[in-house]
């Protein structure tokens, strides 16, 4: 794929196309066979060394329609970026493919170099099903995935789908491998539809967002460590910590990496959320940035290096309760890294994690 940041793909479907995505449907024997679990520790799911890097695509698929009774909370002022969490509004679907046959649609660019050629490639997509309104889990393990400019296709979760009812949350993560139809796509803008996820009010709120995280080969780039790691983990005030420890890099001295990280339901303002990276035995460092602050690292955003990804439709600020953020990891690297272990805290009501991902130097 070439470098189109500056092309918005539009996905605009023709009538035929949901004609199309219906003859594709496989029976509902096929869906059931991916288990859920409640919970899924972290495992390595790609790893790569080679010239290249890793990119992706996010958006949100829910964000406010009003204020919920009895709250000031301003919904255009969330979405320009304000402090505000989704318990605050009555929440709606995001939709822009403008086709009657799908209930919530966003889309983002993926940029790759002009010579990149995509070696692995995955979507993550998640929820909460209970809030105003229940949905049913047995959409939990397909969405709707068009290329720049292609028709939709559905797609399946190929592993187990992590899915936890508590106090109040029916919340969700599934993924799926997508590189065939990556590779095989034009420069521009994804579109992801039918995300379940439920709309309403309730305490707990709804949200709900996908992210295509992009493996790719540049002869041109620097040698890398390219890994994906995934799984289903909640913390809650009951289990504040969790950990995952990468292992097997080659990281040299003051090398240059980052980290991305894919989570579900961090309140922006709530605060007392944390990220941090330890390299080998040396001291953990606690990632932050203009996006992400240190205590608030679960806040609602899609960033890259403290900037709002650009290239989403729409591109709202705060995501009320979406996260996809990509950190600079260079303030922990000073001596290099063999092992790095991913630390996640809170002291508030808690969020899900669903992914992780590196791109990192490699020492030849």
């Amino acid at each position: 794929m070439r470098d189109s940041w500056s092309r918005t793909g539009q996905g605009v479907l023709c009538a035929m196309s949901s004609v199309a995505v219906a003859m594709a449907l496989p029976n509902s024997a096929a869906v059931a066979a991916v288990r859920e679990a409640p919970r899924i520790p972290f495992t390595e799911r790609y790893r790569a060394v080679q010239h290249g890097g890793i990119a992706r695509a996010a958006n949100s698929s829910a964000t406010c329609a009003s204020a919920a009774a009895g709250s000031d909370a301003s919904c255009s002022q969330a979405q320009e970026g304000s402090n505000a969490v989704n318990g605050d509004f009555r929440m709606t679907y995001i939709d822009v493919d403008k086709d009657p046959n799908t209930y919530n649609s966003s889309r983002a660019e993926l940029r790759l170099p002009e010579n990149a050629t995509v070696t692995y490639a995955r979507l993550y997509w998640g929820g909460n099903l209970r809030v105003g309104e229940q949905k049913p889990s047995k959409d939990n393990g397909r969405v709707l995935f068009a290329e720049p400019g292609g028709e939709y296709k559905e797609i399946l979760a190929d592993t187990t789908i992590g899915h936890i009812t508590d106090d109040g949350v029916d919340a969700y993560s599934a993924s799926a491998d997508v590189t065939r139809i990556v590779k095989d796509s034009n420069p521009g803008a994804f579109t992801v539809a039918q995300v379940n996820v439920a709309m309403g009010h309730s305490v707990a709120g709804a949200w709900g967002g996908w992210t295509l995280v992009v493996a790719y080969a540049d002869q041109s780039a620097p040698l890398r460590e390219l890994a994906i790691w995934d799984g289903f983990e909640t913390l809650t005030p009951e289990r504040r910590e969790y950990a995952v420890t990468l292992d097997g890099l080659r990281i040299p001295e003051k090398g240059s990496a980052s980290l991305g990280v894919v989570a579900y339901d961090g309140d922006r303002g709530a605060g007392a959320n944390s990220l941090s990276v330890r390299a080998g035995k040396a001291q953990a460092v606690r990632l932050h940035d203009d996006a992400n602050p240190r205590d608030d690292a679960m806040n609602s955003t899609i960033s890259d290096g403290g900037r709002p990804t650009a290239g989403r439709q729409p591109s709202y600020r705060n995501t009320l309760g979406y996260d996809s953020d990509v950190y600079d990891l260079r303030p922990a690297l000073d001596g290099g890294a063999e092992q790095l272990t991913v630390g996640f805290g809170t002291e508030d009501e808690g969020y899900h994690i669903g992914a992780l991902f590196l791109q990192a130097d490699a020492s030849r």
